[in-house]
């Protein structure tokens, strides 16, 4: 699956393409088959993101992987401390394989 990530255009965050439109969650990121770049023009056209790029990944059940370490940092967060992940409070970080 192809999938398209990039940051917030007012705030910085990363960002993933859901269908409609960005979220904070990669699990929510949906599935763009050929039609990144027209999504990717699109959206940085209208201001809403800026530096976003497809990438590929997988869809389990546990979640959406992305392929690359790079973005599954940028998913997750950084990997030195479970606190500073995305989500510093949910148990199930610690199950996390990055």
């Amino acid at each position: 699956m192809k999938i398209l990530t990039g940051n917030d255009l007012k705030t910085g965050a990363v960002v993933w393409w859901d269908g409609t439109g960005w979220s904070k969650y990669v699990n929510s990121a949906a599935d763009v088959g050929d039609e990144g770049d027209i999504i990717i023009a699109r959206e940085e056209g209208a201001r809403r993101v800026f530096a976003a790029y497809a990438i590929d990944a997988e869809r389990s059940a546990d979640g959406v992987r992305p392929a690359h370490i790079k973005d599954r940092i940028r998913a997750h967060g950084p990997t030195v401390r479970d606190d500073l992940t995305l989500n510093p409070g949910d148990p199930d970080t610690s199950n996390w394989v990055i």
